[in-house]
């Protein structure tokens, strides 16, 4: 692309193809032309309430129409959207909002019994950034908007293309949330070039086209949604069809009735579709590639998926927040065992190398630290120095906190993860935040997460606790305390109490023990 923009980006896919289905959902289209009208009509009315470049307004909704609507519109007027995940709660929600000072929110009014509105309602006073509190469907306070009402604005031309002109690639699109080892989430600042890249890299590595079609299940407040699904569907002329939940009976329907090409998910998705008993019931013969997140294919997945979705061949996609989207995906022509055993080689520009405890370069076949380089890296940490240059070193080389090897052909192997970090269910989880949440109840004394594997999620979070003295405590108040304040992938999935736990000389403790003892245990 001669210019890495967003909504220039847009302004190709509508000159090419103006009247095609960009985003399918519910036996409903949006055509390349309707969603850049749609989007400007939004800026308008985004300009007329006072945000401007340079702005932060928060997202909150599931995988809709609506949530595009306000990215391209954002991206039109030069306003970062933060990405918020629907099942965040009170504590996220205060950190997030207050961190990337948010000046607007952009919300559903419910969902499954919880009311959005209600609650940034009584949550005001500790978000005092947040100005404009805007509801989509049934459900508002005094003082908010309707997303819908907003939707009825005339479109002011002049205004809107005056704000596209001040905007360039190093701008803030979309700020997406990945948690800290520290505890604190970190806003990663993804740009209009490094999204488009990312995308672009995707796009070239894959050879997708306008022929193309994409099941939108994954989260848009995760780059796997936003850039691998949302902009390489852009940049190739694509479709996608958006889905709002992940149900399996609802992706299932979906691959049946509009019979796309590419199916994307973490490895429990693809166990809950492959368990799930009407799957033959569905023709899934249009997928030619499979692609799976998050983590190496098991080898009985991998003979699964191949039995209900035949023609696909599998990708194995490494990326991350930091990256904008995809950098490692595997080559087309790879067999079922080096998708089994390798990640795959870098895309686009990406490179990457290895270096040992000491930052000193390792050569091929030896352990370390996967770092990686490239155009489509993202600008750093919102409001967090420190963490960005930790991260985001002066000569451009990223630090994954990730470890594996490179072999002699360039394949990349991953064998875990140097942070304390475990993915369960596809989410990415860190103990130390957990921990927070969990140390904060009256009865608890010390508290120590571990991942530990699961044949379901993947993983799934351990959480070794030493009540306080005097106290009786249960693993159930355990866990209905962390619902209250946790997104629920993060509540833990097991408690055990103990009276003492292994220290380190300096009082820390040793969570490589209590690692080691697990897996000794569960294979004795």
């Amino acid at each position: 692309m001669k210019d890495w923009i967003v909504h220039q980006a847009l302004t190709k896919a509508v000159e090419k193809c103006p009247d095609k289905p960009f985003l399918l959902l519910n036996d409903r289209s949006v055509t390349y032309r309707e969603l850049d009208e749609i989007s400007d009509r939004l800026a308008t009315a985004l300009l007329n309430e006072g945000f401007k470049k340079g702005d932060n307004i928060a997202i909150l909704a599931l995988n809709q129409f609506e949530w595009l609507y306000t990215y391209f519109a954002t991206a039109k007027i030069g306003v970062g959207l933060v990405a918020l995940n629907v099942r965040y709660r009170e504590s996220e929600f205060e950190y997030m909002l207050n961190n990337a000072n948010v000046k607007g929110i952009v919300s559903i009014s419910n969902l499954q019994g919880f009311d959005y509105a209600n609650f940034f309602n009584n949550f005001k006073e500790k978000v005092p950034t947040v100005e404009k509190y805007i509801f989509i469907g049934d459900g508002c306070f005094d003082g908010s908007l309707s997303f819908e009402e907003l939707m009825s604005v005339p479109i002011n031309w002049q205004l809107v293309d005056r704000s596209k002109q001040n905007i360039t690639d190093e701008d803030t699109v979309v700020i997406i949330y990945t948690s800290g080892t520290t505890g604190r989430p970190k806003g990663t600042m993804i740009t209009n070039r490094s999204i488009l890249e990312a995308a672009q890299a995707q796009v070239d590595h894959l050879s997708l086209n306008e022929d193309d079609c994409m099941i939108g299940n994954l989260p848009l407040n995760h780059v796997g949604g936003i850039t691998c699904t949302i902009h390489t569907t852009l940049l190739s002329f694509g479709s996608v069809v958006l889905i709002p939940l992940f149900i399996p009976e609802m992706v299932l329907q979906a691959i049946h009735q509009y019979k796309p090409t590419i199916f994307g998910g973490v490895p429990t998705m693809y166990v809950m579709l492959c368990n799930n008993k009407e799957i033959t019931n569905f023709d899934l013969s249009s997928i030619k590639y499979g692609i799976v997140g998050g983590s190496n294919v098991d080898p009985d997945l991998c003979e699964e998926i191949k039995i209900h979705f035949s023609q696909a061949q599998l990708i194995n996609l490494y990326g991350l927040s930091e990256t904008s989207g995809a950098c490692i995906l595997s080559k087309l022509t790879d067999s079922m065992e080096k998708v089994q055993q390798s990640i795959g080689v870098p895309i686009g520009d990406f490179k990457v190398k290895v270096i040992d405890n000491e930052g000193n370069d390792l050569p091929a076949g030896e352990v370390g630290e996967l770092l990686i380089k490239g155009n489509s890296t993202a600008k750093g940490y919102f409001g967090l120095e420190e963490e960005t240059k930790k991260a985001f070193s002066d000569d451009s080389w990223l630090s994954t906190g990730d470890v594996g090897y490179v072999d002699d052909e360039g394949y990349i192997y991953f064998k875990g993860r140097k942070k304390e970090m475990y993915i369960q269910g596809g989410y990415n989880v860190y103990p130390v935040e957990v921990e927070n949440i969990i140390s904060s109840h009256p009865k608890v004394s010390v508290v120590a997460g571990i991942g530990v594997p699961d044949t379901f999620l993947g993983e799934v979070g351990r959480y070794y606790i030493i009540p306080k003295q005097g106290t009786n405590i249960r693993e159930e108040e355990i866990i209905e305390y962390c619902k209250q304040y946790l997104a629920d992938y993060k509540v833990p999935k097991q408690i055990v109490f103990e009276k003492e736990l292994p220290l380190t000389p300096a009082g820390k403790v040793q969570k490589s023990i209590l690692k080691s003892l697990y897996l000794e245990n569960s294979t004795n």
